[in-house]
């Protein structure tokens, strides 16, 4: 099994699987999403907070973004924007969880650019069906 990255350790691109960058303030649900990730073949780094994922977004450039909406600082909303912004990180699909799921939290999403929102508790299952869908692990 390979190990967690933290946020002190950049994935290389020589691996085996897309990079996905998991992005949550709650250890226990960003070691759990990682987890289920990396054992359907995707390499993973973690970030705790929103202005540590925008300096990963644009150090290691993740072929995905699974983000929190809510966390201290900068939020996952605010991180979306920004990257949906910059062009050299326009084109990252997002997948926003959250425990808020209002129709205005979910519409706010997906006009800041995120691709799929999933209500907390994530099921896990469903979480890597949603990335496979957009983005289909590399042999």
């Amino acid at each position: 099994m390979t190990a967690l990255m933290d946020v002190d350790t950049v994935p290389t691109r020589t691996g085996t699987g897309p990079i996905v960058l998991v992005v949550d303030d709650d250890e226990n649900v960003r070691d759990l999403v990682a987890f289920k990730l990396q054992m359907a073949g995707y390499r993973t780094a973690t970030a705790a907070d929103g202005c540590t994922a925008l300096t990963m977004v644009a150090e290691i450039r993740p072929d995905l973004v699974v983000l929190d909406v809510v966390m201290p600082g900068l939020d996952g909303v605010s991180v979306c924007y920004r990257m949906h912004a910059d062009p050299a990180t326009a084109e990252i699909p997002v997948i926003m969880l959250s425990g808020m799921a209002s129709e205005t939290d979910i519409e706010l999403a997906f006009v800041t650019g995120a691709e799929e929102y999933l209500a907390k508790p994530v099921n896990p299952a469903e979480l890597v069906r949603r990335v496979r869908w957009l983005l289909p692990p590399r042999p």
